[in-house]
């Protein structure tokens, strides 16, 4: 009876150990729960600051807009803010012929460059010119502006005969520049992701090492290498001061590319600093920076849904 009582008694536990199990977990969920809630509000921060930009623009520039007429604003071709004239289309053609003529340079040699670091360069040259390539990211836009001044509008000045070197080609040149590290980053980093199994396969079945690369290789990076050209071509839409510097600041159509203009961004610059405040002048600089704001969403959505078909395909 004795030893049957002992059986029955019950055994002590301790809960010592589940105690401190408890607390870490408890410890756990917190700080997952507060690291949740800081990058929700982060993400909340990031949305509401494009909300706030959206709706400043829309409700300082509309008024002149509608005051100015949407067709005479969009499609007007002269601009004299003392005269009161607003017509932004050689501003807006401008920055079009500038960003794609950027593009049309800048786009080969950036892919053209992080295909030769990714795949072919050895390591020590690859290591050589990506640190250029970053340097070339960190430079001010001002020095390219200044560089530009100093040497570039000058060589087309000589080489073509005109009485000024500052015109569309100088501003696309700097352009063209000014876009490529963006491009080669993300473009390099993208080819550089691409599984080895699938250049292997090519190479198995005969192919040489450069047409794997371009057949192969290029194809299976597409969206990152077009990531890379968006992320350029808003580099070179939103661009001013390098700009302001080459491109002869005149309002002029881009009737070709030897003549003075005047992009989207540089009218804003030059020119805010003499409208007076509440005027119609101010108001219509305003417009401008609302209809280049909506010029990139609209380039970005139609580049992301390009991208989205070509992943889907």
């Amino acid at each position: 009876m004795a030893s049957e009582k002992i059986m029955e008694r019950p055994t002590p536990v301790s809960s010592a150990g589940e105690d401190t199990g408890n607390r870490l977990r408890r410890s756990r969920e917190a700080m997952e729960f507060g690291f949740q809630t800081l990058f929700l509000l982060c993400g909340f921060v990031s949305v509401a600051c494009v909300l706030f930009i959206c709706l400043y623009l829309i409700v300082s520039g509309l008024p002149a807009i509608l005051e100015i007429g949407v067709t005479d604003f969009l499609f007007g071709t002269e601009w004299a803010g003392r005269q009161d004239k607003f017509g932004i289309l050689p501003f807006i053609l401008t920055s079009v012929a500038g960003t794609a003529g950027a593009v049309l340079v800048g786009v080969p040699v950036g892919v053209l460059t992080a295909l030769f670091l990714a795949k072919v360069a050895p390591d020590a040259v690859a290591r050589v010119i990506r640190t250029a390539v970053e340097l070339l990211a960190g430079i001010p836009s001002i020095v390219y502006g200044l560089v530009g001044m100093i040497v570039l509008v000058p060589a087309i000045q000589r080489a073509f005969q005109l009485s000024s070197g500052a015109c569309l080609l100088a501003a696309i040149v700097v352009l063209a520049i000014m876009i490529l590290p963006a491009i080669i980053n993300v473009a390099e980093t993208s080819l550089r992701a691409v599984p080895k199994e699938y250049e292997e396969a090519s190479l198995a079945l005969g192919a040489t090492h450069i047409e794997t690369i371009f057949r192969v290789t290029l194809p299976a990076a597409r969206s990152g290498v077009a990531t890379a050209i968006v992320l350029g071509v808003g580099r070179a839409i939103g661009e001013a001061m390098a700009i302001i510097m080459v491109s002869g600041n005149v309002p002029n159509m881009p009737d070709s590319l030897f003549t003075p203009v005047r992009f989207l961004t540089t009218a804003i610059a030059s020119e805010m600093s003499y409208a007076s405040v509440g005027s119609l002048w101010q108001q219509a600089l305003y417009s401008v920076g609302l209809v280049l704001f909506l010029f990139i969403m609209l380039i970005n959505v139609i580049l992301n849904l390009f991208i989205k078909r070509k992943k889907e395909g």
